[in-house]
Parts: C-alpha cells; sequence; structure tokens
C-alpha cells in the first residue's frame, strides 16, 4: 500500500509540472515566432500570421503597473511605437490581466487609454484566458517580443537595460540602452540580433491560475 501510495504521489507531482510547463512556454529566439489569434479592443480577430511580410513587435502591458505607468508618463513608450510606427512595424500591445485584476480593462478602457497617453499600438489584444503570454511565456509588464517579417522570434525580455528595483525610478531613460528601438535597423534586415534575449522586469502578470 505504501509503494501504492508513493506511485500515485510522484505521478501527481510529474502531472503538475508536466501542466506548468505547457502552460507556461519559453520559445526559442531565432525560431519561429509562435502563432496565436485574438480579439481586440474593436471587437476584430487579429492572428499574428496575417502579419507575415512586416515586423512585429509584441509589448506586454498593464496601465495600473507603476513600471508601465512611468514608461507612459514620460512619454518612453509611445516615443518607441512611433518609431516603429514610422517603420511599418505592427505594434501589438497585449493585455493578459485576469478580469477583477489589476489591470484588466474593457475595450472601451483600452481604446480610452491609448487615446489619453498618445500611444502608438497598431493593435491593443485583450487576452483575459492568458492564452497568449502563457505561450510567449510573458511573466512582466512591459515584457517584449521582437517577431522579424519571417516570422522569427528576434528577441524577448526587457525594454532596456535600467531593472527593476528602486534604481528604475531614479534611472533616466535618455542614458538608457533601449533594447527595442536600438535593434529596429537589423529587425528590419531579418538578421539575429546582437541582444536576443535579457531577462525582463516590471510587474507580475496577473494570469489567472485556478
Amino acid at each position: 500500500m505504501k509503494l501504492y501510495i508513493n506511485l500515485i504521489a510522484s505521478f501527481l507531482i510529474a502531472s503538475i509540472s508536466f501542466a506548468g510547463d505547457i502552460e507556461l512556454q519559453n520559445p526559442s529566439t531565432n525560431q519561429k515566432a509562435p502563432d496565436f489569434s485574438g480579439i481586440n479592443s474593436y471587437g476584430e480577430m487579429i492572428r499574428l500570421s496575417d502579419f507575415i511580410g512586416k515586423p512585429v513587435i509584441l509589448e506586454w502591458t498593464n496601465h495600473e503597473c507603476p513600471y508601465v505607468a512611468r514608461h507612459y508618463n514620460e512619454n518612453n513608450m509611445q516615443a518607441v511605437q512611433k518609431i516603429a510606427q514610422d517603420q511599418e512595424i505592427i505594434w501589438l500591445s497585449i493585455i493578459s490581466s485576469t478580469p477583477g485584476d489589476q489591470g484588466h480593462v474593457s475595450p472601451s478602457k483600452a481604446n480610452e487609454l491609448t487615446v489619453a497617453r498618445g500611444a502608438y499600438p497598431s493593435h491593443v489584444l485583450l487576452d483575459e484566458s492568458g492564452e497568449i503570454g502563457m505561450l510567449y511565456g510573458a511573466k512582466t509588464t512591459p515584457h517584449m517580443f521582437m517577431i522579424d517579417a519571417n516570422g522569427v522570434l528576434r528577441y524577448k525580455g526587457a525594454i532596456d537595460d535600467i531593472g527593476r528595483g528602486m534604481q528604475f525610478f531614479d534611472a533616466s531613460f535618455s542614458k538608457a540602452v533601449n533594447y527595442v528601438s536600438s535593434q529596429l535597423p537589423k529587425l528590419i534586415t531579418q538578421k539575429a540580433l546582437g541582444i536576443d534575449s535579457t531577462v525582463a522586469y516590471g510587474c507580475s502578470v496577473k494570469y489567472n491560475y485556478d
């Protein structure tokens, strides 16, 4: 009986670990980016594969996160979005906050935020189930992913080199290395980037783990 119980316990632990691995993925850079579909703030179905032929940037966001708020309050995120827009790069801002949790918004609120902040996303995707976030292993807001025109994931990680903690709130964006804007020229040429992975910082993505 004891052996049987131990076997059952081992099976359950393995199953839980396996389920966790399936839920939060960790896609490799310089490999095909995982395809996905999601509903934008206007109720339209958006598919990543629809944008083959153009580079795409994914930005995980939560307007109530202090890190995200500072990037937007000081026009840092919008400035990078505008650079991307001017180069015909698709920018998808993705909200994976579960309903009732920090950062969750209605479609109309998402559109209000875009206008109020003077932001330049091509689309805002409402990922209430967290499916897209889990697929990409998005852990923080912000968390950035850069995909070239061939659909290859070229970068994942932080937007810049400032990092978390009080140092972030004291540091100057103008003196930071912005991993996204500084690498857009190489992204456009569909080549491997000089820096393809960093540790993202910010607030945890508010997934529904129930």
